[in-house]
This record gives C-alpha cells, structure tokens and sequence, in this order.
C-alpha cells in the first residue's frame, strides 16, 4: 500500500486544497513532473508529462511501469525534487489509467510530505520466496522466522513467537539467503536490535534493525540487488 509512504497534510479544506492545486496544474501544461510510486517496496519513479487540466483533473502521459503500479493502488504521489514545477509532494487519486496509452488522469490531489525519503537503504520485500531467519536471545534458539523484507539496515520478520523478544534487545540473528538462480542458500550471522514486535497469538511481526559487518554487508547487498532485478522484471511482465 502506497499510505505508508507519506502523511496528509490538509492547508484548508480537503476540496479547497485540491482546489488550489488544480488552479496551479493549469498553469503547468506541457511540463514534467516525477511521480513516486512504490512495488514491493521498490520506488518506481519517472518523468510524467502534464496533458491537460479539465473538470478538476489532470492527464498525465506516464511510463508504462508507472501506469501498472497506479492501476494497482489507484493513488499516485508527485514528488516536488527540485527539478519539479512544483513546489510541494501531491498525493492524487487515479480516476482513469491507460496502460497501453501510458496515460492516467488524476483527481482529488491533496498535500503530502513523503516519507520514503527519509529512508537511508533501499528495501525490498521477498514476496513468494521464502529466506529463514533463526534469532540467538539469551542462549535460546528461535526458529521458524521468515524474512518478510530487508535492507542494509534492518529487515521485517514473521515469527512465532514473542516470549522473550524485548524492544531494545540486542541479539544474534543468522539469515539464510536464497538465490533462485542456482538454489544456493547464502548463510549470513550478523548481530541485531529489536526495533518492535506486533501481532497476535499465532504470527508476530518483528522489526529489527542491524549494521552488519563488511562480508555481511555484502551478501546482503547482493541478495538485494538480486531481489530489485527480480522485481523490475516482474513489473515489466506483470499484466494488469
């Protein structure tokens, strides 16, 4: 979902904002702006060219890649870096979205201030393949996580259990990374920060946080860049 990404920010009213903003697009007809969206954790961002303003909403002609994401999660953010026309981050619903056309119309816009930004590492999430996390608290052994998503600094783990798990605690963590080319499990120690634990009695999420070592450090960035070029290609073959 693309909500985490940034926080609402209301100057007026919610119409009097989209108001205004549309106001302002008129002005801006033939520009490019950078529209931010996110698949599986992985920013998806290019040039949108601004069509035309009409009845409240603007069409953009957009990269394909951007028009699938949109489709899918029927928000877009415009992100104002300072090459951008504008000056503040937009958040727009998708009234209509062409794909083969690379177009998408945009409606009910509203200031937002992105929050991904303030991300230091690049994450990924793992989706359908499976990478085994085993947690060394305090002498005892907790198996049976899983890696939800991961970056150089942390990662977002499934696990069954909390006894234990203590915010703050600091602890061994040993991942193990597949690599679905040839099957090869990449094991990684590393040591690691109980950042939150949530969930019910059945399946907890774990956030941690760590700063691996230099070997560490690598496999995990291979894993990773392995991961985004598996997702690129996923989007790039995704029919929606």
């Amino acid at each position: 979902m693309l909500d985490k990404y940034f926080d609402k920010i209301i100057k007026g009213t919610e119409v009097e904002d989209s108001l205004v903003i549309v106001q302002a697009f008129k002005g801006m007809i033939g520009q490019k702006f950078s529209i931010l969206s996110y698949y599986k954790e992985i920013p998806v961002s290019y040039d949108a060219k601004l069509l035309s303003v009409e009845n409240e909403m603007a069409e953009f002609e957009v990269h394909d890649y951007q028009a699938k994401v949109i489709s899918m999660q029927r928000k877009a953010l415009i992100y104002a870096n300072p090459k951008s026309p504008f000056r503040e981050d937009v958040l727009a619903e998708a009234f209509y979205v062409n794909i083969a056309k690379k177009r998408v119309i945009l409606c009910k816009f509203s200031y937002a201030k992105i929050l991904s930004n303030m991300r230091r590492f690049v994450r990924v999430e793992l989706g359908d393949i499976k990478a085994d996390a085993v947690l060394m608290v305090d002498g005892n052994i907790i198996g049976g996580g899983v890696i939800k998503d991961i970056s150089l600094g942390g990662a977002a783990l499934s696990i069954r259990t909390s006894t234990n798990l203590l915010v703050g605690m600091e602890f061994n963590l040993f991942l193990k990374l597949p690599n679905p080319m040839n099957q090869v499990i990449t094991e990684v120690s590393l040591s690691a920060v109980i950042i939150s634990v949530t969930g019910n009695t059945t399946t907890y999420n774990c956030i941690i946080e760590f700063q691996p070592e230099k070997v560490s450090q690598q496999q995990i960035a291979y894993f990773i860049n392995q991961r985004q070029v598996e997702i690129i290609k996923e989007l790039k073959d995704l029919i929606v």
